[in-house]
């Protein structure tokens, strides 16, 4: 059989090759370097009460912004799919402007946005809501860089989703929401949680995006990216491969459960249950 890439061998080495080099061995690294800690100092590092609130912070407002991105990313993806109107195709491209523009310049526009004297945080301020160097500035943040996972991972899905079912279902009297989550939402639940889980993902490792916009101040606004900058400014390696290795942890551990619930569905859904 003709293969589209000719020598397994070959291609599966360079393959190899470029994971190790580029992906494997960073994280190697890192591991390596928050195992030579040590037991009882990473718990200590871990313990401390900047670390602590350094996490509450960045989780909290990582779970904000998600929950706000499987929302309002699953309603983008529908109306991009499902609707034509002037400007979709601008609106489309729209989607695509966190991943292409840098994030330091999207913290940078954000902060001016959501300051007091901004245009959105100017009337926000006058009815007693701060953006700007709170946690609800962080999760926006994180929502503007993370916002494009849930939308295109949901978006080539419903665009395969054949509508025959729907109509069955509409011509035996099933409502709209009832066609929605009995027949629509189980087909894309397996891709909605790839993009929410990629979205969390990259929220806990979002700096250039916050920095601006967080105003920085330990225990209250610092997140776990900042705290590790920090460390390594101060020279203290261990500290931040510690602090960098334990969120790459919680990265693993939620994709890894994403994966678990995504091949339940798919033998779910396979055994036609």
């Amino acid at each position: 059989m003709n293969r589209v890439i000719p020598g397994l061998s070959l291609s599966l080495g360079i393959t190899l090759l470029y994971l190790s080099l580029i992906v494997l061995l960073p994280l190697g690294a890192l591991v390596w370097q928050a195992l030579d800690v040590g037991w009882d100092r990473y718990l200590a590092i871990m313990s401390g009460a900047r670390t602590m609130a350094a996490f509450r912070v960045t989780l909290s407002t990582a779970a904000i912004a998600t929950v706000f991105n499987c929302i309002y990313g699953l309603g983008l993806a529908w109306v991009l799919v499902r609707y034509e109107f002037p400007g979709k195709r601008f609106l489309d491209a729209l989607v695509d402007v966190p991943f292409a523009l840098p994030t330091a310049v999207a913290g940078l526009a954000l902060s001016a946005l959501f300051a007091k004297n901004g245009w959105f945080g100017g009337p926000l301020a006058a009815i007693g809501i701060e953006v700007a160097y709170t946690p609800l500035g962080i999760a926006l943040a994180m929502a503007f860089t993370s916002i494009p996972f849930v939308v295109r991972t949901v978006q080539p899905v419903l665009e395969d989703l054949a509508t025959d079912v729907e109509e069955a279902a509409a011509t035996l009297g099933a409502s709209d929401l009832r066609v929605f989550a009995r027949i629509i939402f189980p087909a894309i639940l397996p891709a909605f949680l790839t993009g929410a889980s990629l979205g969390f993902a990259r929220s806990l490792g979002e700096f250039g995006a916050i920095i601006f916009i967080a105003g920085n101040l330990p225990l209250k606004t610092e997140v776990v990216s900042l705290l590790t900058f920090i460390r390594i400014e101060e020279y203290d390696y261990p500290a931040a491969a510690a602090i960098a290795a334990t969120l790459l942890g919680f990265a693993f551990v939620l994709l890894f459960l994403v994966n678990m619930i995504q091949l339940w569905q798919q033998r779910r859904i396979g055994t036609g249950d």
